[in-house]
């Protein structure tokens, strides 16, 4: 079985594979071809993808019983320990910025109560 799952991607491309698997959605394609045609499919997607991207996950024969690949995405596969993991880059943290010198507002008011 393989599933391919195109996002923001040239309509060509989309026809393309229509001639291979069945679309079953918008971009999202599965099927059964033979290892040698789903390997073929993915260099024509890599390369007519543009400024799209692409995720091919596909059965094989290991302990979770798929593979994938990506084209273009901010998650990426990573091997751990034999098993396929994503791996999602963590945002970069805002620099702290340093406290006002004095006394805050909260604070007077509750120093100071008005009376």
């Amino acid at each position: 079985m393989t599933v391919i799952v195109l996002t923001n991607c040239p309509p060509g491309l989309r026809g393309f594979l229509t001639r291979w698997l069945l679309e079953i959605s918008a971009g999202v394609f599965i099927g059964n071809p033979s290892a040698r045609i789903r390997d073929a499919l993915w260099d024509e997607v890599q390369q007519y993808a543009g400024q799209g991207r692409a995720l091919l996950a596909h059965t094989t024969n290991n302990e979770q019983g798929f593979t994938f690949r990506t084209h273009d995405h901010t998650w990426h596969p990573t091997d751990h320990e034999g098993l396929t993991l994503i791996h999602r880059p963590t945002p970069n943290p805002q620099p702290a910025t340093a406290p006002k010198p004095g006394w805050s507002n909260a604070a007077k008011r509750r120093r100071f109560p008005k009376r």
